[in-house]
């Protein structure tokens, strides 16, 4: 039994670190795929699909430190590290070394979400799902429990829940795209503040022209007759 204790920790672990995985790949497209709604979500359901990620990469690294530390099996770090290496089963333990490098892209691009361009960080999450492949047929093929009937019902319910969710998740959306929208109207201009208005002038109506005498008394006013000068004789 001593001698067994971590290739014990090892299993242990690598399944919680599968069973946390999954877990964060269908949380992950619950919330993509809109089945909440189109409603603001609380932020407390996307803080615990980065607490999944999280969780699982710290036992990962308790299956990954088992193995290492395991004398039942012997590892060496080239073996673990690098696929193909190892002797025991090369093929299983190279799909789980290719998944821990895929987890470790999604998992650091996504601590790094602030500093990197949005396209750049949603094409490495996308790798999320050969990672889920990846890990998936290691637990199938690698380990003791791979022919324990209850793990592989387990496995196999959760890849059709995933499937499920993906389809869902590929579907076109109901609105409309962007470039079969039809276009806005044109914004109204705003009318010009009322000013002084001109008579229009009348169609066949002449102008007759208006006369102006400088010498012309105001009217209601009575010319005043020039006064004579008397004659000096």
């Amino acid at each position: 039994m001593t001698t067994q204790l971590w290739w014990y920790v090892a299993r242990a672990g690598g399944l919680l670190a599968y069973a946390l995985l999954a877990l964060g790949v269908v949380w992950g497209l619950l919330l993509s795929s809109r089945i909440f709604g189109k409603r603001p979500r609380p932020a407390w359901l996307l803080d615990l699909h980065r607490f999944l990620g999280g969780l699982a990469v710290v036992f990962v690294a308790v299956h990954v430190g088992a193995i290492l530390l395991d004398s039942y099996v012997p590892f060496s770090p080239v073996q673990v590290f690098v696929p193909f290496a190892s002797s025991w089963h090369p093929g299983a333990v190279a799909w789980g070394i290719v998944g821990l490098y895929l987890l470790a892209a999604v998992e650091i691009t996504s601590l790094l979400r602030r500093r990197l361009p949005q396209p750049v960080w949603r094409k490495v999450h996308y790798l999320s799902f050969p990672l889920f492949v990846f890990t998936t047929v290691h637990t199938l093929t690698a380990g003791t429990d791979r022919t324990n009937a209850v793990l592989r019902i387990a496995v196999f319910s959760i890849c059709g829940l995933v499937v499920l969710l993906t389809a869902l998740r590929l579907q076109p959306h109901q609105r409309t795209p962007i470039e079969r929208r039809a276009p806005r109207p044109a914004p109204t201009p705003r009318a010009a503040a009322p000013g002084p208005t001109r008579p229009r002038p009348v169609p066949g109506a002449t102008r007759r022209p208006v006369r102006v005498t400088l010498d012309a008394e105001p009217p209601g006013r009575v010319p005043v007759p020039p006064r004579s000068r008397a004659r000096v004789g």
